[in-house]
């Protein structure tokens, strides 16, 4: 460094020096400042680029638990994505050198007569849905005669006993005949399915629709017994305290058929008079597995079925993760968009739960608020328990499971049933870490939560049902001698 350089920093530092004792001996009077202004420090800044404090406060690192504010993980999410596709298009190319194209939508068995039957199911399990909106029309005819005689006679505000009796015992016909007409449903198309319809794919689609009409009619049956109840008895201040959209289709002119298609069409299991509407219509590989662990299953070589199962959970978590996006985040907000149907939150953030029980209420919300708001929440006000209304909740979906899966395989194993049903430990088990302070808990809890799912869940029920079909359908199990008959559990 020359002498003019030298020189030229000793004055400025000993001028630097000299203004902030003037500032330090200086009393503080009105607005001066005690330290130099931002202006000064740039200035300083700029001209002494070495001496600025980089380290000036105690931070935590990004991704220690005492970290003030939670960093965001997209840039992860985006690689497990990567790491997904490259990963399983390995498989693809892998399994195509091994054992060629098996994408062939014409070398399945679609036989003429499943699909005759399934189209055939599909238009007439609506008809039951019609069958339902008959019933509640006779029944909002009654209540209008009913309403007229007491409103003439100056009615009560309250209902009387014989009003209330008269009530129940017209709702006990009604509630008899939409049972038997749900129920009708179900079966006749369960029993189609099970005997008649061979192909599982076709099957499955047709018992899911069916379950779907099953659970609509119930919510439609439910509410408008409510809504029927508070029409004919209105006892004082309950009117009000019905939902404020309902104000725009009170009962009984929600009984009409355009609300019923529309109730029939909308992305929901929950009926209501009226729903939140937008303005406009907006523009908007494992088979190698699967054949594989049959000789497995069938010699019950666990070390070998072990590794099916870890080596099928990476290609049924991209199923389910592709299947979920195309039905909840795809299909249902492309028949809301047609629908004009406002209320799109058809899930939460479930791949954050923090346990089984916060899973089931964040996945499916359709499912989870038909289940919550026709049987939970209806047990619990007649004095059940919440663990006894829980457990009834979950006794009902593992039936719907069971016969979704098992039906169409046509393989009732029980396997879909008890994989529901372990679900209640898992929950008891998870709940304390749901309710864990910091992050530690919800961390373990969200761990087990996709362990029990992808590794545990659903690769093994898919290998149990898929060694059950094969072994009571399949030519490949045939040519491996496995002709008698399949007991498991």
């Amino acid at each position: 460094m020359d002498s003019a350089t030298t020189t030229s920093v000793e004055a400025s530092t000993a001028a630097f020096l000299r203004r902030k004792e003037e500032t330090t001996t200086q009393p503080v009077t009105g607005n001066t400042a005690s330290k130099p202004n931002e202006n000064e420090q740039k200035t300083f800044l700029r001209k002494y680029r070495h001496v600025a404090a980089v380290h000036y406060k105690a931070r935590p690192s990004t991704l220690s638990h005492d970290t003030q504010a939670s960093p965001s993980f997209v840039g992860f999410r985006n690689l497990m994505v990567i790491v997904l596709v490259v990963g399983n298009l390995r498989l693809v190319i892998e399994n195509t050198q091994k054992y060629g194209n098996l994408i062939c939508l014409t070398c399945h068995d679609f036989r003429r007569k499943d699909v005759f039957l399934g189209l055939l199911l599909y238009v007439l399990v609506p008809c039951h849905l019609f069958i339902a909106y008959l019933l509640e029309l006779v029944a909002a005819k009654q209540a209008r005669i009913l309403r007229a005689q007491s409103v003439s006679r100056g009615g009560s505000a309250s209902p009387t006993k014989d009003q209330q009796a008269v009530f129940q015992s017209t709702w006990a016909s009604i509630r008899m005949a939409h049972l038997s007409n749900a129920t009708i449903a179900l079966a006749v198309n369960s029993w189609v399915v099970y005997f008649h319809i061979h192909h599982p794919l076709i099957g499955t689609i047709t018992e899911l629709h069916v379950i779907i009409v099953y659970m609509k009619v119930m919510s439609y049956a439910l509410t408008n017994r409510d809504l029927r109840h508070a029409y004919l008895h209105p006892v004082k201040g309950e009117l009000a305290a019905l939902p404020e959209i309902y104000a725009s289709c009170p009962y009984p002119e929600n009984i009409i058929m355009s609300n019923l298609t529309y109730f029939w069409w909308a992305p929901t299991l929950i009926y209501q008079p009226v729903y939140p509407r937008t303005e406009k219509i907006r523009a908007q590989y494992a088979a190698p597995v699967l054949w594989n662990s049959l000789d497995k299953m069938h010699s019950l070589d666990f070390v070998s079925i072990v590794e099916r199962l870890l080596k099928l959970s990476t290609i049924s978590l991209v199923i389910w993760l592709a299947g979920f996006f195309a039905l909840f985040q795809s299909s249902l907000n492309a028949l809301a968009e047609v629908m004009r149907f406002g209320d799109r939150s058809f899930y939460d953030d479930w791949w954050n739960s923090a346990g089984l029980g916060e899973y089931w209420r964040l996945w499916n919300k359709p499912v989870y608020q038909f289940m919550k708001r026709h049987i939970f929440s209806p047990l619990v006000g007649r004095g059940y328990k919440l663990t006894t209304a829980s457990l009834i909740v979950f006794f009902v979906s593992a039936v719907l499971h069971e016969l979704l899966v098992g039906v169409p395989t046509k393989n009732l194993l029980g396997v879909a049933f008890i994989g529901m049903l372990i679900q209640i430990p898992l929950i008891w088990i998870t709940r304390p870490l749901e309710k864990m302070k910091g992050p530690n808990g919800k961390l373990i809890g969200n761990v087990i939560f996709w362990v029990s799912f992808t590794i545990l869940g659903q690769p093994f029920a898919a290998l149990v049902y898929f060694y059950a079909w094969q072994a009571k359908y399949g030519s490949v199990s045939k040519t491996m001698g496995i002709h008698e008959p399949v007991v498991l559990g």
